[in-house]
């Protein structure tokens, strides 16, 4: 089974990826990956926008064409962007050349879409990049985790999908959730919750 907190070994071998912020204070950082889509992400930024919080959401360059208008409003509520390559690509099943060329796309597609800033973050989804591939995107500031809701995983229930995301928090950490349709019953449970539970211990949360 996957760890809700990212093994400690990975940010050794991959230390040239950030996959927690270094701090003590008491911050998290909130991020999602594979929207902009109808609903899962504009129940994200609901709730982000009543606790006032900002966050990091990774974008598939596909569903920014579909959806025009929720990404928008990530933009408009403040929120920062990062690329998720245009169609969701597993690094470990591409060739360099066609995922470099698919990460430059999604640069192109949110300048068409009146994002006119450099996109400098970068998240491989499922986090499978290559060594080369990190290589070639050294550009860019390539962020994993250091908590995975697993929210996508509808074995799990909503509230062992919340308890393993709370009990895998730490100082700095950045957490993933999914502003997907296939994560969205874990993750409704589980965001309001945990902004809440860690409120009440005086934590804040910031954007990358």
């Amino acid at each position: 089974m996957i760890p809700h907190q990212t093994p400690f070994f990975l940010p050794f071998l991959y230390s040239s990826l950030t996959w927690r912020i270094g701090t003590e204070k008491k911050e998290l950082y909130l991020t999602f990956d594979d929207g902009p889509v109808s609903g899962p992400t504009d129940f994200v930024l609901d709730q982000l926008s009543q606790s006032s919080v900002k966050a990091t959401f990774f974008c598939i360059g596909d569903n920014i064409r579909k959806y025009p208008s929720v990404f928008t409003r990530i933009i408009n509520d403040g929120h920062t962007v990062g690329n998720h390559t245009v169609n969701h690509l597993n690094g470990w099943k591409t060739t360099t050349e066609d995922y470099v060329e698919n990460v430059h796309e999604f640069q192109e597609i949110i300048s068409a879409a009146g994002y006119k800033q450099k996109c400098h973050l970068f998240r491989p989804p499922y986090g499978r990049i290559t060594r080369k591939e990190i290589k070639a995107l050294s550009a860019y500031h390539i962020i994993m985790w250091d908590v995975l809701s697993q929210d996508y995983d509808r074995g799990l229930s909503p509230e062992e999908c919340l308890k393993g995301t709370l009990n895998a928090c730490r100082p700095g950490s950045i957490i993933v959730f999914h502003d997907s349709y296939k994560s969205e019953k874990n993750m409704k449970y589980a965001l309001p919750r945990l902004i809440d539970f860690y409120r009440d211990k005086g934590y804040t949360f910031k954007a990358i």
